[in-house]
């Protein structure tokens, strides 16, 4: 006879711009609130059980959670097919468990803070506008600094070796704030 937690476990996965990242959406928050974590790298348990649960599958190159939402990256010789039960279970038991995804070891990035009222504008619109919209395909975007019309960037999760993360960057990113910070004249991912 199934739990009936299992009953209540949702989990669905949706492409994104990158065909090396899927976004797993699950039917409950596994981070809280304002909490994003990239990781690129194979990480200890101590840091996150769930990103070095994840690590463990063959393939698995980044893990990214924000809220509901696990962003996973694969090398591309790994079809999805492949990865998706291992991942699903993961997933499914970290969620029903109600184990904590981050360890004591775990320390959320810190973000650059404004210098000046330029800088807290470019930061605002990021923070508001940009990010939750490049958070839609499974990536973030960080603010790294802003130097003499420069607005450096941290592309994360789905962003990264995204074919299309140029186009965001450009169009997109760059678009937006040259729109509404005058003083923006071109935006670099670092």
């Amino acid at each position: 006879m199934q739990n009936d937690q299992n009953l209540e476990f949702r989990i669905h996965a949706e492409r994104t711009p990158n065909p090396n990242s899927i976004k797993w959406v699950l039917g409950k928050e596994l981070v809280s609130a304002g909490i994003v974590a990239h990781f690129e790298e194979v990480v200890d348990s101590s840091v996150s059980p769930l990103a070095s649960s994840l690590f463990q599958i063959q393939g698995v190159t980044g893990v990214s959670l924000v809220s509901n939402t696990v962003t996973m990256t694969k090398t591309e010789n790994f079809e999805w097919a492949d990865l998706a039960e291992a991942i699903v279970e993961v997933l499914r038991d970290f969620a029903i468990a109600e184990r904590n995804v981050f360890g004591p070891e775990f320390k959320p990035p810190e973000q650059e803070a404004a210098e000046d009222s330029v800088t807290a504008r470019i930061i605002e619109v990021i923070e508001t506008e940009i990010r939750p919209a490049v958070a839609g395909d499974g990536g973030d975007v960080l603010f790294a600094g802003f130097d003499n019309g420069v607005v450096h960037v941290h592309l994360q999760g789905a962003c990264v070796g995204c074919p299309s993360s140029t186009d965001t960057l450009r169009f997109g990113i760059e678009g937006r704030l040259k729109e509404v910070v005058p003083q923006v004249r071109e935006v670099i991912a670092i």
